[in-house]
């Protein structure tokens, strides 16, 4: 079969990884690689053996499908050029600033009957796919992402940015409408959050509990999801996953501790772990996660087949974003209508030259969230 014609729209820390891998793929042609930066695009198409554009428009007519790997504040007006030209997609994640914009999006693709896909990675990630068929229906979920600051995606705020990623994959398992959400964040380095925790209650009864992080001194992408029949554990970064599945004595609930003999309570405290909540550990397929989602693209397009992680499915994780960004935006820390509210909930400490006296603390003042 003739490999796909493709280009890169982009060539920040993604796009390089996206030529770099799409080059080295049989069924993908890599044409060229856009950006504006003229020293950026030239690094990442000598490293791809590709051609070099600062115009993304130059390649309308040339390629049969492209990457958008752009900051997120252009995938909207580069998806919609595209998109009118014929041209599925695979666009980074985020699919876009909001929901409106992926709308727009998601309705062109399906008008001009085009593959749409978001760079939701995790959903390729082993140790995601190891375990994924024995979740379903979940009840509670917790998830933690962290990293430090990489000084890359700084037009967004950590929600967008990191915590997009878990809102995808919960909302993947859970398939139910989100009913409530609460949230709070808080902004370190500019004037978006940069911390951010939420709750997220389901129609289906599910809750869940969401962290992220993009000023952390430590490295984590960590999920434990638990269902009425067992829980599982994700480690996205290591690609391992386990398992705990009761025994068919807890699942009934006829093992009563109140019950138990003092000999009993002794077997059971040694075994309790072997024989009532076996914990299990999930084999996974070292892969490359980013090259699977590649080549679903390229599948996606060939067979008319829907991508692993539809347009669909990337503007429903934006919509629930939006959501929590709005309840950080109104979190009252003061309690009150006049304090702090929203990411901006540090104070700058007041500055008083020619004194080494401590400053008077000065009343907050509310600072809008970014």
């Amino acid at each position: 079969m003739t490999p796909l014609r493709l280009a890169v729209i982009g060539c920040g820390h993604l796009g390089r990884i996206h030529a770099r891998l799409a080059s080295a793929q049989p069924e993908i042609e890599l044409v060229a690689v856009a950006d504006p930066v003229e020293a950026t695009r030239n690094s990442v198409a000598q490293e791809a053996a590709a051609r070099a554009v600062a115009d993304y428009r130059e390649l309308i007519g040339e390629i049969e499908a492209a990457i958008i790997a752009t900051p997120t504040t252009y995938h909207h007006a580069v998806g919609m050029e595209l998109l009118s030209a014929g041209i599925p997609l695979l666009v980074e994640k985020p699919l876009a600033l909001t929901g409106e914009q992926c709308n727009d999006l998601v309705a062109l693709a399906r008008q001009k009957n085009l593959a749409l896909q978001v760079g939701h990675v995790e959903r390729f990630n082993p140790a995601f796919t190891a375990v994924a068929a024995d979740l379903r229906d979940p009840k509670y979920i917790e998830a933690t992402r962290t990293s430090g600051y990489t000084f890359r995606s700084t037009d967004i705020g950590v929600v967008m940015d990191m915590m997009i990623h878990d809102l995808d994959v919960i909302l993947s398992l859970t398939k139910s409408p989100v009913i409530g959400v609460e949230a709070l964040g808080i902004s370190v380095l500019g004037c978006h959050e940069d911390m951010a925790s939420a709750r997220l209650t389901f129609a289906s009864g599910c809750v869940a509990q969401v962290s992220a992080s993009r000023v952390s001194f430590h490295q984590r992408r960590t999920m434990s999801i638990f269902t009425a029949r067992g829980s599982a554990s994700i480690d996205f970064a290591t690609h391992e996953a386990s398992q705990v599945k009761p025994s068919e004595e807890i699942l009934r609930r006829e093992f009563r501790v109140d019950r138990l003999s003092a000999a009993e309570r002794t077997y059971w405290k040694e075994h309790l772990f072997d024989q009532l909540l076996a914990r299990s550990t999930c084999e996974s397929k070292p892969i490359n996660a980013i090259q699977e989602e590649q080549l679903d693209f390229v599948n996606a397009i060939r067979t008319g087949k829907s991508p692993r992680v539809d347009g669909v499915a990337g503007r429903d994780a934006v919509a629930l974003a939006e959501r929590i960004v709005e309840c950080i935006a109104d979190h009252a820390w003061d309690g009150t209508t006049t304090g702090r509210h929203g990411a901006l909930a540090m104070p700058a400490p007041p500055i008083i030259a020619g004194t080494t006296q401590p400053a008077t603390p000065q009343p907050h003042e509310r600072r809008k969230a970014g």
